[in-house]
């Protein structure tokens, strides 16, 4: 269901415990739990994820999540909905900086847990090709992102 990275930042079963917990909801939610896919999540530092969104994105600056999907969503929503998952395949790599959940879970007033949540359930979504550009898209993914949080009880407080 996931694999777990680190670049140059200390392995941590905090996170680790967090991610799969949440990933695990993901996958319930979105009726994965019998496909074969997984997710790549890397945990890095501010440095490194700036690299990753210079070299990927050309924006030149440090983020908090990255996400590379695999599948286009109307393709991933016929390989839901057929249940094709001959094979296990990557449904992408979520990139996390470490650093910016810290300072993120301090500046917003909420536990590291919960943001460290958000970015994954966050990841995710963009993940199976939602996106937040346009309001209805935004508000669409907010509420898939409350509601898998709401179901974890990781709240903001």
């Amino acid at each position: 269901m996931e694999e777990i990275e680190y670049l140059e930042i200390k392995q941590n079963k905090e996170y680790e415990n967090i991610i799969k917990k949440v990933i695990k909801r993901c996958f319930k939610i979105e009726n994965l739990e019998n496909s074969r896919l997984y997710i790549s999540v890397t945990l890095t530092n501010s440095n490194n994820i700036q690299k990753i969104n210079n070299t990927y994105r050309n924006i030149d600056k440090a983020t908090d999540v990255l996400s590379f999907p695999i599948f286009e969503k109307e393709e991933l929503e016929k390989k839901i909905k057929e249940q094709d998952f001959k094979y296990e395949d990557i449904l992408g790599d979520i990139v996390i900086s470490i650093e910016q959940v810290e300072r993120q879970a301090s500046e917003y007033g909420h536990s590291f847990e919960r943001e460290l949540a958000y970015m994954i359930v966050h990841g995710f979504y963009h993940l199976m090709g939602y996106d937040h550009i346009q309001e209805q898209d935004k508000k669409l993914m907010r509420e898939k992102e409350e509601t898998v949080l709401n179901q974890l009880e990781i709240t903001r407080i």
